[in-house]
């Protein structure tokens, strides 16, 4: 028996260091990617390449926002993303809710289709998707970056996943009792949903503001770029100022790795909203 629990505890330990040598490793590069953007111009080009600054200081990044506008661009990365979440979350709750307890023609044929629209890449409708924004006039508008995104096939698959636990007898008891479909959304079956919304939110929050292709697509003049397209321009204008583009990298990453850290517990939990709650 002793011997047993020696062997689990070796193998405990194992597990346990080699999980933390590899976080090591990927917690590394930003670590020296934060310490760069404190370090003076010109030392991260040294070798061998020094781990800490010789003496910080906070001049790159008020280069970063005096000379390349990055507080604009961060304000435009705000706004986008805030705006992305907020129409999602309406368009993707109501289509899920709608998916999950209304009944009406064709309700499980359209899921259907929805759901192969997941295996096309993104990248085939870029195109279509670019010359219809042009159509409309938001080519090179916040709102050509933020209408395509009010809607995703993920998030109303996940709202109607959530949505299914809702017992049916509760919607019909509020039916009877004379409560209209809009009354009955909000104020039964939207705080029922808080779990999955503040997950949804984490989603597209995050995927909006990390977003590259698509903002670099529609987005033509530099004073509508978001951060990750302008972090992207530093880079080609800046390319030996490797400490000042660190500091841009810094407060293009540094926003969203908070978020998750800090709300991490729901974003895991989205992950298995599908298989607890289907």
């Amino acid at each position: 028996m002793s011997r047993e629990i020696g062997q689990s505890r070796w193998h405990a330990w194992w597990i346990n260091g080699a999980l933390a040598v590899l976080a090591v490793i990927s917690l590394a590069p930003l670590a020296w990617m934060l310490s760069v953007s404190f370090m003076p111009s010109g030392q991260a080009s040294q070798f061998p390449p020094p781990l800490l600054p010789a003496h910080a200081t906070l001049a790159n990044y008020h280069a970063l926002a005096s000379r390349t506008g990055m507080g604009g661009n961060f304000l435009n990365s705000l706004v986008v993303s805030l705006g992305i979440t907020l129409g999602s979350l309406l368009f993707n709750t109501l289509a899920g809710y709608a998916f999950a307890k209304l009944r009406f023609a064709g309700r499980e044929r359209v899921f259907q289709m929805l759901l192969a629209a997941l295996v096309i890449p993104a990248q085939v409708a870029m195109l279509p998707l670019f010359l219809l924004m042009k159509q409309m006039g938001l080519v090179n508008t916040f709102g050509g970056v933020v209408i395509p995104a009010l809607a995703s096939v993920f998030g109303i698959f996940l709202v109607r996943q959530y949505a299914r636990s809702i017992p049916d007898e509760l919607l019909e008891a509020a039916r009877i009792d004379g409560a209209s479909e809009a009354r009955i959304f909000f104020q039964i079956v939207l705080p029922m949903l808080k779990p999955v919304l503040v997950t949804l939110a984490i989603f597209t929050f995050m995927g909006a503001w990390n977003d590259f292709m698509w903002p670099l697509i529609v987005l033509t003049d530099q004073e509508h770029y978001t951060l990750p397209v302008a972090l992207a321009s530093l880079s080609r204008e800046h390319i030996q100022d490797v400490e000042m583009m660190m500091a841009g990298a810094v407060v293009t990453v540094l926003p969203v790795l908070l978020l998750f850290l800090v709300l991490q517990r729901y974003y895991i939990q989205g992950l298995l909203l599908g298989s607890v709650k289907g």
